[in-house]
């Protein structure tokens, strides 16, 4: 009988001990909303198969503390109604640790400015938006802001002499602080803001009296802050009507989706900020262990590599390494204080640091040019 018992209890042990291994290696959701379809589908698109890689890689490596990830995402279309109603949805359905890759400054204006992220205590890592907006809880940035970019473009030209700009952005609530940064920027540099048009936010339409009203205020150079879409319909109609200025875009209007509409002749010098190392060479530790994915996964991958899928790539990465540092115990609580301690971790040529209050996480920016043969040189 005491032997019995005796077995009894060594199962129950055994069986208790197997309960908790089970319980404690878990899954751990990482939640994208993001325009999967529509103008803006190809580089949002990108930006999940680079979180994806990065996911791959760590649950090839065993995983974080036991833990794995996966990825689930919806799509919003572009709409911020869906936006925000897809993020319900997958809170509810998945209840995911962390949210990432979101798209488009409305679409993350209606996110934050719904509370949602307050209240369900999740911390958003990773987006793309064409606007200046001061910092949120819980949202935090792997990449340069706007101003940073805005700062490089006129920094550079004014340096060679380049004094009058134009400037081509979205309408909107965000209008009104880009103009103030662009104006501020100008002082301090030198320059004029002789010319400026905007253009119906979430669309590529472009009016004749835009470009008719940049030819004729004659800018040396133009600052184009707009989705690759609207940038390639605006260079498109302005290089036909024979603009001459130079053409600087930010890291939102990516090679890649101009390519697409636009001829190499009309591509040929134009300008454009990145905020990552180059998804096309090896120039670090960062840029191989990406090359390195890209090859493995190909023909696999949905989409070309590309600038977006590099940052989804970076974006990924820091989720890893956050989960990571918060320990065995999986919670949001850990991992926003996890986020919060990861000062200055370098991922190899790249380094992205936050603290409490702080959540622009890089300054790296670079100026890149699209060559006569529309390829991009450093």
């Amino acid at each position: 009988m005491m032997r019995i018992q005796s077995m009894v209890r060594v199962l129950g042990t055994a069986s208790v001990m197997a309960a908790s291994l089970a319980a404690g290696a878990a899954q751990i959701v990482v939640g994208q909303v993001a325009p999967l379809s529509g103008l803006e589908g190809t580089q949002a698109r990108a930006y999940s198969v680079g979180i994806q890689l990065a996911l791959d890689k760590a649950n090839k490596a065993g995983g974080v503390n036991g833990h794995t990830f996966t990825l689930v995402r919806k799509d919003d279309g572009g709409r911020p109604e869906d936006t925000l109603a897809g993020t319900k949805l997958l809170l509810t359905e998945n209840r995911p640790l962390v949210l990432a890759g979101y798209f488009g400054d409305r679409s993350l204006g209606e996110v934050v400015n719904s509370g949602l992220l307050q209240k369900e205590n999740i911390p958003l890592v990773g987006y793309r938006i064409t606007e200046i907006r001061a910092e949120a809880p819980l949202v935090y940035s792997v990449r340069a802001n706007l101003r940073d970019e805005l700062n490089k473009i006129t920094e550079h030209l004014t340096t060679v002499g380049i004094t009058r700009f134009g400037l081509f952005y979205p309408d909107g609530v965000g209008a009104a602080p880009l103009l103030a940064a662009m104006e501020e920027v100008m002082k301090a540099r030198g320059g004029k803001l002789t010319a400026k048009a905007t253009y119906v936010q979430g669309t590529n339409k472009v009016p004749n009296s835009v470009v008719d009203g940049f030819i004729a205020a004659a800018p040396q150079a133009i600052i184009i802050i707009s989705s690759g879409a609207a940038a390639a319909a605006f260079i498109e109609k302005y290089r036909l009507d024979g603009g001459a200025a130079q053409l600087f875009a930010h890291s939102g209007a990516d090679i890649e989706q101009i390519s697409q509409r636009l001829g190499e002749e009309q591509m040929k010098g134009v300008a454009i900020t990145q905020v990552t190392p180059s998804p096309y060479k090896i120039s670090g530790r960062l840029s191989k262990e990406f090359s390195d994915l890209v090859r493995t996964a190909n023909p696999k991958l949905e989409v070309p590599a590309s600038y977006a899928m590099m940052e989804g790539y970076i974006a990924g990465t820091v989720i890893v390494e956050a989960a990571r540092r918060m320990g065995p115990k999986i919670s949001r609580e850990g991992f926003i204080s996890a986020l919060d301690a990861l000062d200055n971790f370098d991922l190899g040529g790249y380094k992205v640091g936050f603290k409490p209050g702080m959540r622009a996480g890089s300054k790296f920016v670079e100026l890149t040019i699209i060559t006569e043969t529309g390829r991009i040189r450093q």
